[in-house]
């Protein structure tokens, strides 16, 4: 059982809800900027400015003239429900204003302090009320004081809390929601990928994972269901090898032991004694050759010799082969003709491939028979591949059996009473594979096309 610490999904649950929660914050905060603030800046603004007013219309005339203007704008009825004004003597008596209590701030004012804004509770029409207000000193003595009422403000300020508030709270359920739904699906991806890997384990190598849609978690689960598939279908051949090398071995092994066991009952000579091993020496060579096809079977396919891989020229490789088998087919009464053009390159390993063309070229001179031709030609195959085939106008391959002649030690009924083991084909096909390429058998009409398709090699 995953405990919350050590799981993924919930690791990612607990990320996605702090980056939900701080992008809510942020959110909030930039939106109660712009509008609260907004709201401020734009009051002490307006309240800087009347006050700047007020005092060029009375520039350079007595406190009775700035009294009057006082006056006049609280008796014009404009805004009157939020402006604030007072005007204070140099004692700190009221001449005029509609305030019932001046806050106690600005007691320094008239002692030559600069002017100033504050926030603080007013008195008006006997209740306390929150406002803004701008204290300017007055050159001959006393303050005046140009403010608004912030009960609306905060009305408003308190509205947009709330909405922040309760926005924040839907916001955050649903980032707890969707963290808890992506857990859940993580966890059902995932769960469908453990079920999987239980059966495998079991034994089951046949399960693979449900895969639906086009995300990242059907592309994996099709990623590992062919690496399953390649598992299966290589776990199926060590089956097959495995039954087909009990079968075979039994055969040769039971001959060397008859023979020994004949040579020590009836040929206690050192004649028969030394025949007798010799016989045996030559089927122990025989098993010992079978193991290293085996070898460089599991060698091709494991993939170990890509590292080797060189920029190599097909042609040269058909020519040289051919070259070293024409002695061969001439003794087997067999014709070679080699076409191999040169600029045809490919990425692999010199040895593995030559081999491979090598036991095409062995077997087309085995099964087609004497007074029969062969034909190696190396050259471009549609969809822009290398080609490199092996025609011979021989008895050829049945269809039917063209498919199963590359399993291990397959052998048809025709080709049992003729020397081999039947792994050369599945030699070819294992090479052809480690090289990216296939092997592909056609009918040759007459005889057969053994073709071995390579990808071109990148032009550097």
């Amino acid at each position: 059982m995953i405990t919350l610490r050590a799981s993924i999904a919930a690791r990612l649950v607990l990320g996605y809800g702090v980056l939900g929660t701080a992008s809510i914050v942020l959110v909030s905060a930039v939106f109660y900027h712009g509008t609260v603030g907004v709201l401020d800046r734009d009051i002490d603004g307006r309240i800087v400015a009347q006050s700047q007013r007020l005092l060029a219309h009375a520039a350079g005339q007595a406190h009775g003239a700035l009294l009057a203007e006082v006056r006049r704008q609280l008796d014009d009825g404009v805004d009157s429900d939020r402006e604030i004004f007072e005007l204070l003597a140099a004692d700190g008596r009221p001449l005029a204003g509609n305030l019932g209590a001046w806050p106690a701030a600005a007691a320094p004012m008239d002692r030559g302090g600069g002017a100033t804004l504050l926030s603080t509770v007013v008195t008006r029409d006997g209740h306390p009320a929150p406002a803004r207000l701008y204290l300017r000193p007055l050159d001959g003595g006393g303050v005046l004081v140009v403010g608004r009422d912030l009960s609306e403000q905060e009305a408003v300020r308190g509205v947009i809390w709330r909405a922040l508030l309760a926005g924040a709270g839907v916001s955050l359920l649903l980032t707890v929601a969707g963290a808890l739904l992506f857990r859940r699906l993580v966890e059902r991806r995932l769960g469908a990928v453990r079920r999987t890997a239980a059966h495998i384990e079991a034994g089951d190598l046949s399960s693979r994972i449900p895969v639906s849609g086009r995300d990242e978690f059907a592309l994996l689960g099709r990623d590992i269901n062919r690496m399953l598939d390649r598992i299966e279908l290589l776990m199926e051949g060590i089956r097959h090898v495995s039954n087909a090398i009990a079968h075979d071995l039994r055969t040769p092994l039971g001959r060397v032991r008859s023979k020994l066991d004949d040579a020590l009952r009836h040929q206690a000579t050192v004649p028969g004694l030394s025949g007798a091993a010799h016989d045996a020496i030559d089927d122990i060579d025989d098993l010992i050759r079978l193991f290293e096809r085996l070898l460089q079977i599991a060698e091709a396919e494991s993939g170990m010799r890509s590292r080797l891989f060189e920029r190599l020229e097909l042609g040269h490789i058909a020519t040289d082969i051919g070259e070293m088998y024409e002695a061969s087919a001439e003794d087997s009464g067999v014709s070679l003709t080699v076409d191999a053009p040169e600029h045809l390159y490919v990425d692999g390993d010199r040895n593995l491939l030559a081999s491979a063309v090598a036991s095409l070229l062995d077997n087309a001179i085995k099964y087609a028979g004497p007074g029969h031709a062969i034909h190696v030609r190396a050259g471009l195959f549609h969809g822009g591949l290398a080609s490199i085939a092996v025609h011979d106008n021989g008895p050829g391959i049945p269809a039917a059996e063209r498919a199963k002649v590359t399993q291990r030690f397959y052998r048809g009924d025709d080709s049992r009473h003729l020397p081999g083991n039947g792994l050369g084909l599945a030699i070819v096909s294992a090479t052809a594979l480690a090289h990216g390429g296939e092997l592909l058998l056609e009918d040759g009409a007459p005889g057969l096309v053994a073709r071995i398709l390579l990808p071109l090699a990148p032009l550097s």
